[in-house]
């Protein structure tokens, strides 16, 4: 897949770290959500592959998203914990799907996988986040 045939899938989100690494949005509904990221030269590490930082950062990102799509109120959520297992080296095109797998009044507890372009997991990881009605007010 390329760059073109990327811009057309998903959505772009409104975030400008994210927009800047060029994550799209692929679903967000029923408690789901889905990420992807074509990896460009800017996005590796010293050995040619993923940087950690950047698929540390897709997971915590498709984790969020799950989260959101699990409130029906349609509440915000900030990262309290984050956990991940790198597995293997990321290259191409890859893809996060998480699924939230617990809900109370103020938390949601996550769990997702990212897979390379051959399907292959690449990362696995949990996170828990905190839903808020709206952002802190700017000084």
């Amino acid at each position: 897949m390329n760059q073109d045939q990327l811009k057309n899938m998903g959505v772009e989100l409104d975030v400008p770290f994210l927009k800047l690494l060029g994550v799209r949005c692929l679903r967000a509904d029923l408690g789901e959500g889905e990420v992807v990221l074509s990896l460009k030269p800017e996005h590796n590490n010293s050995w040619d592959v993923a940087h950690g930082g950047v698929l540390l950062t897709l997971m915590d990102v498709g984790m969020a998203i799950a989260a959101r799509a699990a409130d029906a109120t349609g509440r915000g959520v900030v990262t309290i914990e984050l956990k991940n297992n790198f597995m293997q080296a990321a290259k191409g095109v890859v893809r996060v799907a998480a699924k939230t797998v617990h809900v109370t009044p103020t938390l949601a507890f996550v769990e997702a996988k990212l897979y390379d372009e051959n399907s292959r997991i690449c990362c696995m990881g949990s996170a828990t986040f905190k839903y808020f009605k709206e952002l802190p007010a700017r000084k």
